[in-house]
């Protein structure tokens, strides 16, 4: 998954703050360096697997979970010529790789069973949705295996913002987020430069300094040179748009609205949503939906997986591995193997009866899994398009639950579509999951209705999904603290006797698919290494 919510922790937002301020101060370049020098970031650190030198023929690894970072690893493996068996406990491949579209069928563990019925061609990512350009291990794959990609709009300043807790005449009024950029940036590039020019700021600046910092603010916020005022701009849109002839003809400019509306309403929060370099305001998506990517890979492993395969056990000695797994039929049975990468996540593993040492378990404990809820919505008609001239991007709010509402970046001026729904975290995410799939329709609707007005009119059916009750997650994705990545982290990092842990997990881009395919490399290549020296 992606997109996730920040952390809980003081000192992971101190950092995040930190490097928005570098983007803001001298542009990504600047952000990339800060981050480069500190050792943290959200870029992939490789760009291709690593080379392993000679082959593995004659050794058996038994990979738990076909998941990206399972099917990662298979992949390399069998390239350079292992003995791979994969058991999944799904009857599909991919993990949270998936994609709902019609006759998708879902039983999470409340017992709500849905199946999808939207129509055909249309789809909800309900697990990750975007690709960052600088996840450039899982641009390989797509690249490597042939899946197409096209854009996706993570930020749109026509779409709207809607804040319900904020004062003011925009309390409860969806209005473009390109107004509340232009409005927000104009006011403060007025006041700053005004207090420049009467040399407010001659402390900081030298008068050429000054001088050029005033134009400046006059380019940023549109301001007017005589007098460095901001009356609005076109950018921000008009109230009667330009046409042909004499009426419409040049239109009449949107009106600015008042610093102080802007700031009472708290729409300005939303200037931030791409400013974190893990959010860029183009990513990419697979055609067709993620899952593209998940059963590209599957096409090349799927003679080694094993389906509907559920472990129960994981055993090893200083020979080789045992483990102990449930059939689709319901059977018993194990497999043997000299080594074993197990995917599975930690709050899954948990509760698997594991042979390890006692420090190792203890590090599984040391993490905690994300509440995470989606549900995607089929609409008759693309009203967002055709009404509100929208094309992608999302719709930012501050009602509970809904998190963010999404509209799709594919389809373009087709007769329906999916918006996404909600995208809800934490504890907001666990109280809608309570809610029956129906309930959870009805809830999105109502939340969405509050801002399109077609959005009730339009709706048809619905396709939901909790992380957090899916069997074989519990969760959306790991949520290390500060004092869990310093400890347990390292711990789950390395191998405990022949058993090697991968996925999103055990790496720094958590809830990103690169951090499940960089996990893969890194351990494969730990465990290449070792039956090699052998």
């Amino acid at each position: 998954m992606d997109g996730r919510a920040t952390s809980a922790s003081g000192a992971v937002l101190t950092r995040r703050r930190f490097f928005e301020g570098l983007a803001a101060y001298g542009g990504v370049s600047l952000a990339m360096a800060g981050m480069d020098a500190l050792g943290y970031g959200f870029a992939s650190a490789q760009a291709a697997p690593p080379p392993l030198e000679g082959g593995g023929k004659g050794i058996k690894v038994v990979v738990l979970g076909a998941g990206l970072a399972g099917l990662t690893a298979a992949y390399e493996l069998t390239k350079h010529g292992y003995d791979v068996q994969v058991l999944e406990a799904r009857d599909f491949a991919g993990g949270r790789c998936q994609t709902a579209r019609k006759g998708f069928r879902h039983v999470d563990l409340l017992g709500n069973d849905q199946t999808c019925q939207f129509d055909e061609g249309l789809y909800i990512n309900h697990g990750p949705w975007r690709i960052p350009y600088h996840h450039r291990s899982t641009l390989h794959y797509t690249k490597l295996l042939g899946v197409p990609l096209e854009s996706f709009v993570n930020d749109n300043d026509a779409a709207y913002v809607y804040f319900e807790k904020g004062e003011g005449p925009l309390k409860g009024k969806p209005v473009r987020k390109g107004e509340i950029a232009a409005d927000a940036r104009g006011h403060a590039a007025e006041l700053m430069a005004k207090v420049a020019a009467k040399g407010g700021l001659d402390g900081a600046f030298t008068a050429q300094d000054r001088d050029l910092f005033v134009a400046y603010m006059v380019n940023e916020g549109r301001l007017s040179p005589s007098d460095l005022a901001y009356s609005g701009t076109d950018g921000r849109g008009f109230d009667v748009h330009p046409g042909a002839g004499v009426s419409p003809g040049p239109g009449k400019p949107s009106t600015p609205r008042s610093m102080a509306d802007v700031l009472h309403s708290g729409a300005w929060r939303t200037l931030t949503s791409v400013a974190g370099y893990e959010q860029q305001r183009t990513m990419l998506q697979p055609i067709g939906g993620m899952d593209q990517l998940a059963k590209a890979f599957e096409r090349k492993v799927a003679d080694k997986i094993s389906y509907s395969c559920v472990v129960e056990t994981i055993g090893q000695d200083a020979k080789g591995v045992k483990i102990g797994y449930r059939d689709a039929a319901g059977k018993k049975a194990e497999v043997v193997a000299d080594y074993c990468i197990c995917t599975i996540p930690l709050s899954v593993l948990r509760n698997v009866d594991l042979q390890a040492s006692k420090p190792f378990k203890a590090a599984m404990e040391g993490v905690a899994y994300a509440p995470v809820n989606k549900i995607g919505l089929q609409m008759k008609r693309r009203f967002w398009e055709e009404d509100h001239f929208i094309y992608g991007g999302h719709i930012y709010n501050d009602m509970p639950g809904i998190g963010t509402i999404s509209l799709p970046s594919t389809g373009w001026q087709s007769q329906k579509g999916v918006l996404l729904g909600y995208y809800s975290f934490g504890g907001e995410a666990a109280r809608i999951s309570a809610k029956s799939p129906a309930e959870r329709a009805a809830f999105a609707v109502a939340g969405g209705q509050k801002v399109f007005p077609e959005y009730a009119d339009a709706y048809e059916n619905a396709f939901s999904f909790c992380w957090h009750l899916a069997e074989h997650n519990l969760g959306g994705w790991a949520e290390w603290g500060e004092e869990g990545r310093k400890t347990a982290y390292p711990v789950l990092c390395e191998p405990d006797g022949r058993l090697y842990l991968a996925g999103e997990h055990l790496s720094y881009l958590g809830g990103w698919q690169a951090g499940a395919i960089e996990s893969a490399w890194q351990q494969i290549a730990k465990l290449h290494a070792r039956v090699r020296a052998a």
